[in-house]
């Protein structure tokens, strides 16, 4: 992200493009439900580095869509207790608080109960000088 008067812009980030301590970064977790799913977690490990400029956790509904938001040491989680058919962006930020290259895991889609429902994201790497 990046300023431009007293407005900020967001700008995608190209693979390897490096970052510097103190950079925001908003991540965001397309999903594309086919059918509708009930009691479905979402969760977003944060790549080792970064910190969530928030640390509060809470319920969130918009997009059509209820859910709860939890930000833990780990990462994020998106809990929700119904998942209707169409397409949802998820989004949270990050905030770059060390230097170094580290792993980004893969997200994942998980229905709670059937636990073979799943689905999973590209992992990637993040450069901090």
């Amino acid at each position: 992200r990046e300023k431009r008067g007293d407005e900020t812009v967001l700008r995608p980030l190209a693979e390897g493009t490096p970052l510097a301590v103190g950079d925001e970064l908003e991540v965001q977790l397309s999903i594309r439900a086919r059918h509708p799913a009930e009691y479905v977690q979402v969760r977003d490990p944060r790549p080792a580095g970064c910190e969530p400029p928030t640390l509060t956790s809470g319920y969130k509904w918009d997009l059509g869509l209820v859910r709860y938001e939890e930000v833990r040491d780990s990462g994020a989680n998106f809990f929700m207790e119904r998942l209707p058919q169409g397409e949802y962006t998820l989004k949270h930020r990050l905030r770059c608080a060390m230097a170094g290259t580290f792993k980004a895991a893969p997200a994942t889609l998980q229905s709670m109960y059937p636990p073979e429902v799943s689905a999973y994201s590209a992992g990637g790497r993040l450069t901090i000088r």
